[in-house]
């Protein structure tokens, strides 16, 4: 387990395997979907992180939505949970492994605004920065999940989804 904020995630590793439970956020203003990056990876990924041992998913999207954005966003809905089992990536030693993470996506309330300040850093200590992308160019950008995309985020079911994606291979 990892420890953030002397709190521990709700996670686990064993032998090359490793579990995280995860909130991830829904942001969209302006047909643009708000997305996060780093310096050290060739892709964009939700906004979100992992949830705390004793937190709710609730709980731990918006403390994650503020950490990484500095604006407090409120929930409209969850959307979808998604199972995503995933290999390892080089450039972080806590993605060496296969991964196995249960994730619940909520899609925020608009704010207005597009003008965001990141001051977050990933689960390896690599300073991320926010990019917002619009939606017509979701094809265009390596993005995780995969299940962004123009048409997915623009015709989301009104009841709770359940997206599983086996990428291991």
């Amino acid at each position: 387990m990892v420890e953030h904020d002397k709190h521990l995630n709700c996670g686990f590793t064993r032998g090359d395997n490793w579990f995280r439970y995860r909130a991830a956020a829904i942001i969209i203003e302006d047909d643009c979907i708000l997305l996060i990056g780093n310096d050290e990876s060739e892709y964009l990924y939700s906004i979100g992180g992992a949830v705390h041992l004793g937190e709710a998913a609730e709980q731990a999207i918006l403390r994650e939505v503020y950490e990484e954005t500095g604006v407090r966003y409120e929930i409209d809905r969850l959307a979808v949970i998604h199972e995503n089992f995933f290999g390892g990536d080089e450039g972080c030693r806590f993605l060496k492994s296969n991964c196995h993470e249960i994730a619940f996506y909520f899609i925020m309330k608009p704010q207005g605004r597009r003008m965001l300040k990141c001051t977050s850093y990933d689960a390896c200590g690599v300073k991320e920065f926010l990019k917002w992308v619009p939606l017509a160019d979701l094809g265009k950008v390596k993005v995780y999940p995969k299940f962004f995309t123009e048409e997915k985020l623009m015709n989301l079911s009104d009841s709770i989804e359940h997206i599983v994606y086996d990428e291991r291979i």
